[in-house]
């Protein structure tokens, strides 16, 4: 087929193109009497755009291809505009497909187009010269050679959308690098956060075959080229077919992707496996069929559109704070304090020097608590010297940012404060009366409170205009998720620069009410109360516990419970209860964890998988009404819609997606989901609670 006859769905956006230009390299220079024909992908945009292909891009590809055989070169090489060779499929239009012929149509046209450079009789070659990314990589492994810029990054990201990697890479990288690594590369790096291979990883793993410094890459390029040709350097393949360790590669993609979606059965790694196993024995014609249907098949399901919803929702909050005030009101942050010493503390004062380069000053009660907070900063900096992550001269300057007191007059030429003290409401208003007197009328007072009210803690402060709350995540330097909690007096210019440092520390903000427990925590404490709830009743911990599992959550609640603890969580249960009522209902169970000391509910076994701890067990309520695991599930969904609806109601944030977001990267919800309300959309349970979806229809969906 070709690229006129697929047409563009009804809806989609306009394709940017990228267009593919031929000229001609005389090799005579570079020591082979020959020629080159270069093919440079680029799209016209700025740098900032990556060239994608799209129907037209496709064919703009292949005529380029055949332009590139009839001048008859002794070689053909494709490379991309500067700094960027291709991130792949344009994603844009496959929400809008309505058919699977559709979908089939996609996967065929780019196989068709790719293969050509994979089954020419000249050598073809793939200048990687920047990022490169699921199709993009997949047009250099079409290629008969590859060379990388040392600076670029590249990467198969399919699974983590929902998809495989469709246009030959679920074939070509297995039986190019072998079971092992393709597993690493296809499945393991993409369920890791979308993990992308740096050059020499690549270059390790067997992806490319040489790896040049940015300056002189297209040169270097030319001059393996025709060393290939030359016959002076030569490039061994290895023949995996029959290697050892496909069933152990195998398994170990299974687990990752069991663990990654707590035990559900997911389709796109499913996929992405069976396509891996296919390719020991396959043909680029059956392997690249099989890739087709497969890829038809995920196109036209949910978690695809659920997927890319959840992408474009990421990819859109990073850029834009709803609500935001003008950037321009922000205020200058010279130096920072932080309030407290202890683990959160500590790692609150280590983001915040690594991103904004100003002192950071940490208080606490006595010298060793503050020496130990100070200590923990310097060994973190010290660690990512031996990781190579920053030289020495610079993490010697961090370190001297980095210094510690028992006397909170150090924040008085401060123009941000962060605490980080034990969630009490009233040591929190003593703290920002005993700081208003020490700082200026400027300086920003920050709480990192995750469930009391901010507005409280400003009673009987001169300036509460200069309060806000800013939720961070734990671990600190991991979750990307900040929300920053404003009260009714929080003013325009405390807000920007809460925003404006946030932007610093590279964090996807959500700006909600200060109302109890913001957006995660009073999603998850309802969600987890009525799991504890069903369990306090009669329902068998193993039954209540993992009637989620089919949805693909990463941990089940009473995991979660050890990852929080449960102090922790039968406080901000008891500060939710008592400000939002009955709903939020106090364990009976959970107090008795508490008072004996238990912390988890799961240890370790003689075998090292997890079991119940007796210790737990023993304590568990004895109700006499026990549930179904699907009455449970229901249970748990339904009072995740009508809490949902209620803070959209209350106005705790101002849309459906700022709740999306904050499940997808606060709490860890799988992307094939899109966020909570999608799902809760998709299963019915949004109109049965409240009679109305959260989304209009195709929204994560198919139409």
């Amino acid at each position: 087929m070709s690229a006129a006859d697929l047409q563009v769905p009804a809806g989609a956006p306009d394709e940017v193109v990228t267009k593919a230009v031929v000229r001609t390299v005389d090799l005579q220079a570079f020591g082979f009497k020959g020629s080159l024909a270069l093919i440079t992908l680029d799209n016209g945009e700025d740098h900032n755009r990556p060239n994608t292909f799209g129907p037209a891009s496709l064919a703009s590809l292949d005529a380029a291809i055949t332009e590139a055989i009839a001048q008859k070169p002794s070689a053909i090489a494709v490379t991309g505009k500067p700094f960027i060779f291709a991130a792949g499929a344009d994603l844009s239009a496959l929400s809008f497909l309505t058919s699977r012929e559709q979908a089939l149509q996609i996967g065929k046209l780019g196989h068709d187009v790719f293969r050509r450079l994979g089954e020419s009789d000249i050598p073809t070659f793939a200048f990687i010269n920047g990022l490169a990314l699921g199709g993009g990589l997949e047009v250099g492994l079409h290629c008969t050679y590859r060379t990388l810029a040392s600076t670029a990054l590249t990467g198969l990201p399919e699974v983590f959308l929902g998809l495989v990697p469709g246009w030959g890479g679920a074939t070509l990288l297995p039986q190019l690098i072998g079971p092992e690594r393709a597993v690493q590369v296809i499945m393991l790096n993409a369920l890791n956060n979308n993990t992308m291979l740096k050059a020499k990883d690549a270059l390790t793993l067997g992806v490319v075959d040489d790896v040049y410094e940015p300056a002189d890459f297209l040169e270097k390029s030319v001059i393996f080229v025709a060393d290939i040709l030359s016959g002076t350097k030569k490039i061994e393949r290895k023949n995996y077919t029959d290697a050892a360790g496909w069933d152990v590669a195998l398994a170990t993609g299974k687990a990752a992707y069991m663990k990654k979606y707590g035990g559900a059965e997911i389709e796109a790694p499913r996929r992405a496996l069976e396509l891996i196993a296919e390719s020991r024995t396959a043909t680029r014609t059956s392997g690249f069929n099989a890739e087709d249907q497969a890829l038809a098949d995920l196109t036209m399901n949910d978690p695809l559109r659920a997927s890319l919803y959840a992408f474009n929702l990421i990819q859109k909050k990073r850029k834009k704070v709803e609500g935001a005030p003008k950037p321009a009101l922000a205020r200058k942050i010279t130096k920072v304090g932080v309030v407290g010493a202890g683990l959160m503390a500590s790692q609150l004062a280590l983001l915040l020097v690594r991103n904004l380069k100003c002192p950071v000053v940490m208080t606490d009660l006595d010298q060793e608590r503050v020496n130990k907070g100070v200590a923990w900063v310097h060994d973190e900096i010290a660690k990512l010297v031996e990781k190579g992550r920053l030289n020495k001269e610079s993490a010697q300057r961090l370190s001297l940012l980095v210094t510690g007191s028992v006397d909170q007059s150090v924040f008085s030429n401060a123009d941000f404060i962060i605490e980080a003290i034990f969630e009490e409401l009233a040591l929190k208003q003593e703290l920002f009366k005993n700081l208003e007197k020490i700082v200026g009328p400027e300086c920003i007072l920050a709480t990192n409170t995750s469930s009391l009210s901010v507005e409280a803690m400003t009673q009987g402060l001169a300036h509460p205009e200069r309060v806000i709350g800013v939720h961070f995540f734990n671990p600190v330097a991991v979750m990307p998720l900040l929300e920053i909690a404003r009260t009714p007096t929080t003013d325009d210019a405390t807000t920007a620069t809460a925003v404006n440092i946030g932007k610093e520390l590279k964090k996807t903000m959500v700006i909600t009410k200060d109302a109890p427990g913001f957006v995660v925590n009073r999603l998850l404490i309802r969600f987890m109360g009525e799991i504890t709830d069903a369990i306090d009743e009669g329902t068998p911990p193993e039954i209540a516990d993992n009637a989620m599992r089919s949805v693909g959550l990463p941990m089940t609640p009473f995991e979660l419970l050890g990852l929080v603890g449960p102090g922790v969580a039968l406080h901000v249960s008891e500060i939710l209860n008592k400000n939002l009522g009955a709903r939020y209902r106090i364990s009976p169970t959970m107090k008795r964890f508490v008072e004996n000391g238990v912390r988890t509910f799961y240890i370790k076994g003689d075998d090292g998988k997890q079991v119940p701890n007796p210790q737990a067990v023993v304590l568990i309520e004895k109700g006499n009404s026990p549930s179904t695991s699907e009455q449970v599930r229901l249970r748990a969904l339904r009072a995740l819609a009508e809490e949902a609806r209620m803070m959209l109601d209350e106005k705790v944030v101002a849309t459906p997606s700022e709740i999306d977001i904050c499940m997808l990267l606060g709490a860890g919800w799988p992307m094939v989901l899109g966020g909570i309300l999608p799902y809760l959309d998709r299963e019915g349970i949004s109109e049965e609670v409240s009679a109305s979806r959260f989304h209009p229809r195709g929204v994560a969906s198919l139409p």
